[in-house]
């Protein structure tokens, strides 16, 4: 039976972020002020986004085992306070780049924050496959897929509501047309109407026009068949 992967979801979509902002750091000409202040919005969000992200493990994924594994529940969060360090790096190149004026600090900066957030995403993307191997066989083996959904909701909950619409911007970029579709019935089934409409108008904004259009029919061929 397959089990409830509480992190696919949001792992899916933080690694979207990751590898969209890679890609826009390869063609960012740094001595273009609109470009480099375009990446470094973005490289501020990842930062947010995944200190965030580690903030909600620590509260309510690691210490649902902490009493049951203490010594992998301190393996992760020792990870999530590397994670941190990567971060604060990235960061402080980041203000430095927007501080400097001269075309060759901008381009050694840039070089810079090329090899950090590089380490940055070759850290992230191991810890979350740990996160996926590891820790879900400690999930699976003492909790319901019930319970684990419940710590789903509990993190939503706590993440602030312009949080919470990055986090869907990214998630909707990263999921398969199916994987979209069963989110969006879920939302509809269980939110309010108001919840539902914003997040069709995001999908629709944020997926090509034949894909919205595969997901919207396959919405509507789902409220034929109930």
């Amino acid at each position: 039976m397959k089990r409830y992967n509480l992190f696919y979801q949001i792992h899916k979509g933080l690694r979207t972020m990751l590898y969209e902002t890679a890609i826009l750091l390869q063609q960012t000409d740094f001595s273009n002020e609109e470009e480099a202040n375009a990446l470094a919005d973005r490289i501020g969000e990842v930062v947010v986004l995944f200190d965030k992200h580690a903030h909600s493990e620590d509260n309510n994924v690691l210490t649902a085992i902490e009493s049951l594994e203490p010594s992998v529940a301190s393996l992760f969060a020792e990870e999530h306070i590397k994670d941190h360090e990567l971060s604060k790096r990235l960061t402080a190149l980041v203000n430095m780049l927007t501080a400097v004026t001269g075309e060759d600090e901008k381009e050694e900066l840039g070089s810079a924050i090329r090899v950090a957030f590089t380490e940055f995403v070759v850290f992230n993307l191991q810890h979350m496959a740990k996160e996926e191997s590891e820790l879900n066989k400690l999930l699976w083996a003492h909790f319901s897929d019930e319970e684990l959904h419940a710590i789903t909701m509990q993190i939503i909950s706590q993440v602030p509501v312009d949080l919470l619409n990055a986090y869907n911007h990214w998630m909707i970029r990263g999921l398969s047309n199916n994987e979209i579709s069963k989110w969006l019935k879920q939302i509809k089934n269980t939110a309010p109407d108001p919840v539902f409409n914003s997040m069709m108008q995001l999908a629709e904004k944020e997926l090509p026009r034949q894909r919205f259009s595969m997901i919207t029919e396959s919405l509507t061929e789902g409220a034929m068949l109930a």
